[in-house]
């Protein structure tokens, strides 16, 4: 019997699948299946992690990390679209490369405002990235508290 796994919402929001991101990397799925959760109106915002292990890294700029579970399974969690070009102005980094961590963990704080203000989309994509390793990824489409499932998944 194949099991069923979970990725759970990072923070509070609207999630939608990764095919309706407003970014072709993301939408057509070049790292991975997954979904996209946009942010409630919030002046600052705790991206949380989506699954428990470790943390394999977060880019010195905070806008983005990646994970890799008990089982194997490689997250992205990329926090904004385009927020690289910020080199982190607005990100505080809350946890480090190499820490294991649980669902609901702090990783990345970030100021919504400083985001927005220089023109940033804050919808935030979380993707399984091993290609191949996982099947039946459905998206849960809908508003969602901070650790709500949002979309599951069976290791291939």
């Amino acid at each position: 019997m194949t099991k069923k796994l979970e990725l759970y919402a990072p923070f509070a929001g609207s999630v939608v699948d990764v095919s309706e991101v407003p970014d072709p990397v993301f939408s057509q799925k070049m790292l991975g299946e997954g979904c996209a959760v946009q942010p409630e109106e919030l002046s600052e915002l705790v991206v949380c992690a989506p699954i428990s292990g470790e943390l394999v890294k977060v880019f010195k700029t905070g806008h983005a990390f990646a994970m890799r579970s008990s089982d194997g399974v490689e997250v992205l969690v990329h926090v904004g679209l385009e927020t690289v070009e910020l080199k982190g102005e607005g990100f505080t980094i809350l946890a480090e490369s190499g820490q294991t961590v649980n669902v609901g963990d702090p990783i990345v704080k970030v100021d919504i405002a400083t985001v927005k203000a220089a023109g940033y989309n804050m919808i935030t994509p979380v993707v399984l990235t091993k290609r191949g390793q996982t099947k039946d990824v459905q998206v849960k489409a809908r508003t969602v508290q901070s650790q709500d499932t949002v979309c599951t998944f069976k290791l291939a």
